[in-house]
């Protein structure tokens, strides 16, 4: 049985493109929906499939008001946030499996 881990998460289409923020328990595996498409609505509409930051917490409480406190952020909080971690902006799918 694959353990649970709260997450919060950005993905986007491209380094500076559109982003969104997630939450989930199953980091890979939800990644992986959203590559396929399997996850209708925004993430679909944008091809948001490169996984560029994400954030670890001990409960699916403390990541659910982490994630509502930063979909409230401007953009330029956001990217910080990113390039703080991931400059470059890589994928860190891979870095997850």
């Amino acid at each position: 049985m694959e353990e649970k881990i709260p997450c919060v998460y950005i993905l986007t289409n491209k380094p500076d493109g559109v982003l969104y923020i997630g939450v989930t328990t199953n980091l890979a595996q939800r990644t992986w929906q959203h590559r396929q498409k399997l996850v209708d609505g925004f993430s679909k509409k944008y091809n948001l499939r490169r996984l560029v930051w994400f954030e670890r917490h001990e409960s699916i409480v403390s990541a659910i008001t982490r994630e509502k406190q930063m979909k409230k952020w401007n953009r330029d909080w956001k990217i910080q946030l990113i390039e703080a971690a991931n400059p470059a902006w890589n994928d860190l799918y891979n870095e997850i499996l």
